[in-house]
């Protein structure tokens, strides 16, 4: 299907919905009503860009028969001076209008919350994930966010076997998505006598945040309430009451852990939250997968068991796999600079998302 094509069945969806905005029984549906505003409001501004679109061509055919006439040397100069510009406006509205089209994740703007575990490596995994969790603290430094620890089981060596915690700002999960699955690093530990580098790995899964409007279906009855002490390194008590809460949902066998705050009510909040978005992010699963079949995307599939970036530390480079994208400033990228990495994601997947709405 061609970029006209495209637009005009937009165009033709915007008048239905004028059509039927202009229906007075539309205000005895107030649901339906709703839906059809935000709708028009998202094709708006393509309708616009359609009519600016014929417009321009209108204009370049016009011309065009003015130049192949050929009656009026200084006339044809002017249209030919006038296409070019027209041209140039043409190629920039067409790529504007192709990335409107892309259809937005409804869950980009949301928070998320971000699991890191100790892979293959043993102590030095778990240190790796400490690093992998420091270099994502400052990136969300630098955008402004808020981090809120949720659940920490450290190592005895430094670092963590697992951490969870969540990050709340804008945009936050459509820029984190992409760091979800395998991370490995190659360098030499700093336990090694002989200098040999090791290969240890991470996994991190980044879910976005249920929101009130998206409806989990939970029944406190299908839940098991755990309390335990908060512990850090060592078995060191953090407090000396049951404050932690750990919440299993029997029918799903999901297991959730927060012990981060000082009373039992705040943890199992935080809990329940961690729980909803991880069913939530259950379910979304499964539609995953059956669009999978359809589009093949290297950058997003969801798939946390591929191994999507290696950071090698004696050729200072870090490579992302999905996208074959290479860079040789590490240390700049363990400190939180991952814009780059993470911007050259963004485009290959809605440069994917395109070509499948265009076929």
């Amino acid at each position: 299907m061609d970029l006209e094509d495209k637009l005009q069945q937009i165009k033709e969806r915007y008048d239905e919905i004028n059509q039927a905005m202009a229906d007075p029984a539309i205000y005895d549906r107030p649901s339906e009503y709703a839906e059809l505003t935000k709708e028009h409001t998202q094709l708006k501004e393509l309708v616009e860009d359609f009519d600016r679109w014929k417009e321009i061509n209108k204009l370049l055919e016009g011309n065009t028969e003015l130049i192949e006439a050929n009656e009026d040397a200084e006339i044809t100069e002017i249209a030919r001076e006038e296409n070019k510009e027209l041209k140039r406006e043409l190629e920039e509205l067409e790529e504007a209008i192709k990335f409107k089209l892309i259809p937005k994740d409804p869950d980009d703007s949301k928070n998320c919350i971000i699991e890191i575990r100790a892979g293959t490596g043993g102590d030095e995994a778990a240190i790796f994930a400490g690093d992998l969790f420091d270099m994502y603290r400052r990136y969300a430094d630098s955008q402004g966010w808020k981090l809120n620890l949720l659940s920490i089981t450290e190592s005895d060596k430094g670092g963590f076997k697992e951490i969870v915690y969540e990050l709340s700002g804008t945009e936050v999960f459509g820029k984190m998505k992409y760091e979800s699955g395998v991370h490995r690093v190659q360098r030499v530990p700093e336990t090694e006598s002989q200098g040999r580098v090791h290969t240890s790995a991470a996994t991190v899964a980044v879910l976005p945040e249920v929101n009130d409007d998206v409806e989990i279906n939970l029944d406190m009855k299908d839940i098991r309430v755990d309390t335990f002490r908060s512990s850090g390194a060592g078995g060191q008590h953090v407090n000396k009451t049951d404050s932690a809460i750990r919440l299993t949902h029997e029918p799903s066998g999901v297991v959730v852990e927060c012990q981060q705050e000082r009373s039992q009510h705040q943890n199992k909040d935080k809990a329940l939250v961690m729980l909803k978005t991880k069913l939530y992010d259950m379910e979304m699963e499964k539609i995953r997968s059956e669009r999978a079949a359809d589009r093949k995307s290297q950058v997003s599939t969801g798939d946390r068991s591929a191994k999507i970036r290696t950071y090698n530390y004696p050729q200072g480079r870090c490579t992302d796999h999905r996208i074959n994208l290479t860079l040789y400033n590490l240390d700049d990228i363990m400190k939180g600079d991952i814009d780059d990495i993470i911007n050259a994601l963004r485009l290959e997947d809605n440069l994917e998302k395109l070509n499948a709405i265009m076929q």
